[in-house]
């Protein structure tokens, strides 16, 4: 509970009346008292709960506009709430796992660029449109912190699970939060009042404000777009990568500028709002462990932090969500400075990535939240009240990849030959083409699957996920495995003493003891000698493997092959060879020896030179087969 009075409008998550605390902030805003009091006496009652008028509307049917692990995710939570769930794809997705998760799928963007094909807005509201689907879910990345597509949704008679697009413009947009944020009455760190457009105008800021900056997409996160700049000749070219960078992955390469903040923490907290002014917070996570601004490992709760800084972030989080209006989930993120001073950075008006490890530390399922909320349920009526929702133990989340850290941590593709994964008692894993036979594309992001840890504490959840990552074996693609173990072992990080330079200032981190990989290694090699023979040169050159002619039986070759089924296909064609096998009463066979061989262990192997040669003996004496399977190699 904060022990200290809050002077603005985050009062409804602390035991004040929720519309009282809303009105105050519509106020504030310049909103006229007067119609501020009716619209919210017609939203809910004194109390944060929905009114006797106001009705739950169930969401039967959630299309997932997204794809990959959090698809996944939020399909397993239609699927526990009773919800038809349906699928995008793209044509490179088509064999992906979120496709095969669904009740529906349906293929989008076709003919377009991998990314462009899941911004493709009017085609995505043309399907829910089409298929009478009550609910858009953004998961996130890609479209989800689009105001635009909010309201596209909503003007298209369809609820959007997530803020309202007029939040979304001012939170999504990270100037515009940042003006919010100021309102509010939170620090922020100095910045660019406005996004910028071009290098020139970054170059007028550091004259002012000096180096080092962070440059930073003013419409997406997750670290794209954003670099550090520590010398006046880099500003341009960084400012450019930014942008170019941001305009790629978000459609929109709008920068703005920060003065860079050293070696503080990344700390986060989750907020979650519901239509009637009710605000709560669902504690923090450290996000401090990033490589290049993108985060590999979190941690819920924050370890270390002093308890005052604790509640005063907790509460600027309330505040700033209540002063807008915000609803359904979000995460407000700060930095702390060495000094014990915090500044406000972003909102994500969005689920996170690593909101797994607050569910695993509340207790409270996330997705379902969003669901309910969208349905029109207050938080109270889903026990949500502020002293309800406690953090115990400790959630550790590892972002495995598919990366090779000798290599830079250079992006890897190809099929996963063998997985396993770590298992056991509290270990969660999220993900969706973590499994044998999965094709990693380049298209995408390298994630491949979360490991979540659950324990009493910090050491404990650490322990538990090495032992996980230990257990996993992933042939076919590399992965950041190796590289992660490292980082949990360090003893730092095992103290939860940890920065966002980190990383930067432990070389011995990126020494990784990188598996042999034997058992996999010597199944390829038998398989090579006993398909092509010993590779060692013979040391008797007179001594060399028997050269072995197969012998084929002797059929008349004058004579044509009895008739068969090929016959009729070649003389009724396809309708007739369809209503001769329905008048057939006997079992048909397919021989299928010419194509399995050995291919269990090492795939056919029967030439089609071969095949070719006994096709004639086969014609001539098994002319009752149905069809026969041939797959050849030269």
């Amino acid at each position: 509970m904060v022990h200290r009075i809050i002077p603005r409008s985050g009062l409804a998550a602390y035991g004040f009346n929720a519309n009282a605390a809303r009105l105050l902030s519509l106020q504030k805003r310049g909103v006229n008292a007067t119609s501020s009091a009716r619209s919210l006496a017609t939203s809910g009652k004194s109390d944060g709960s929905p009114s006797e008028e106001t009705k739950h509307q169930p969401i039967k049917s959630v299309l997932v506009a997204n794809r990959g692990e959090i698809a996944v995710r939020i399909f397993r939570a239609c699927t526990e709430l009773g919800i038809r769930s349906i699928a995008v794809y793209s044509e490179q997705d088509r064999m992906q796992q979120h496709r095969q998760k669904a009740d529906e799928a349906y293929l989008i963007g076709k003919g377009m660029a991998p990314v462009a094909a899941y911004l493709n807005i009017p085609e995505i509201i043309r399907i829910a449109k089409e298929n009478q689907i009550d609910a858009v879910h953004p998961g996130y990345g890609f479209l989800s912190e689009r105001s635009d597509f909010a309201k596209a949704c909503q003007d298209n008679g369809i609820r959007f699970i997530g803020p309202t697009p007029e939040v979304m413009a001012r939170m999504g947009d990270k100037v515009a939060a940042r003006k919010s944020a100021i309102d509010a009455g939170l620090k922020v760190v100095p910045g660019t009042a406005t996004p910028i457009e071009n290098s020139d105008a970054a170059v007028e800021f550091v004259k002012e404000h000096g180096l080092p900056i962070i440059l930073k997409a003013a419409y997406g996160g997750g670290g794209r777009g954003m670099r550090v700049v520590r010398d006046m000749k880099d500003v341009k070219e960084s400012f450019n990568r930014a942008h170019s960078e941001a305009l790629a992955a978000f459609g929109n390469g709008a920068i703005f500028i920060e003065k860079y903040v050293e070696k503080p923490r990344h700390i986060e907290v989750q907020i979650m709002g519901d239509s009637y002014g009710n605000i709560v917070h669902l504690h923090e996570r450290d996000c401090s462990v990033q490589r290049r601004h993108q985060k590999i490992i979190e941690i819920a709760p924050a370890v270390n932090l002093d308890p005052r800084v604790r509640d005063r972030m907790h509460a600027d989080a309330v505040a700033i969500a209540q002063h807008v209006g915000y609803r359904n989930a979000g995460t407000v993120e700060f930095l702390l400075a060495p000094d014990g001073k915090f500044y406000f950075i972003e909102v994500n008006a969005r689920l996170q990535v690593e909101h797994t490890v607050t569910e695993e530390v509340t207790g409270v399922d996330l997705v379902q939240t969003q669901i309910r909320v969208a349905e029109g349920y207050s938080l109270p009526e889903l026990g949500l009240q502020q002293d309800a929702i406690h953090a115990t133990g400790a959630a550790i989340q590892c972002r495995v990849t598919t990366e090779d850290p000798a290599k830079n941590f250079q992006p890897d593709t190809g099929r996963i030959e063998v997985f396993r994964s770590g298992q056991g008692f509290g270990i969660r894993l999220d993900g969706a083409s973590a499994f044998t036979g999965a094709v990693i594309s380049p298209y995408y992001d390298s994630l491949l699957v979360k490991v979540i840890a659950k324990s009493k504490d910090l050491p404990s959840a650490t322990d538990k996920m090495i032992r996980a990552l230990r257990e996993f074996r992933v042939r076919g693609v590399k992965t950041n495995i190796p590289f992660i173990l490292n980082v949990l072992k360090h003893k730092k990080f095992r103290s939860g003493a940890v920065d966002t330079s980190f990383l930067d200032e432990h070389p011995e981190l990126f020494r990784l003891n990188i598996g042999q990989n034997r058992a996999s290694k010597l199944i390829y090699y038998l398989a090579n000698v006993m398909v092509n023979g010993p590779m060692t040169p013979f040391g008797n050159k007179t001594l060399l493997p028997p050269s072995i002619t197969p012998t084929v039986p002797l059929i008349k070759a004058h004579q044509a092959p009895p008739a068969g089924w090929r016959n009729v296909l070649q003389q009724e064609g396809p309708q007739g060879l369809a209503k001769k096998i329905r008048a057939h009463k006997q079992l048909l066979l397919t021989d299928t020896t010419l194509r399995d061989a050995h291919q269990s262990l090492l795939a056919t192997r029967v030439r089609t030179y071969d095949m070719t040669r006994i096709a004639p003996f086969v014609s001539h004496t098994m002319p009752q087969l149905f069809s026969l399977e041939n797959w050849g190699k030269t």
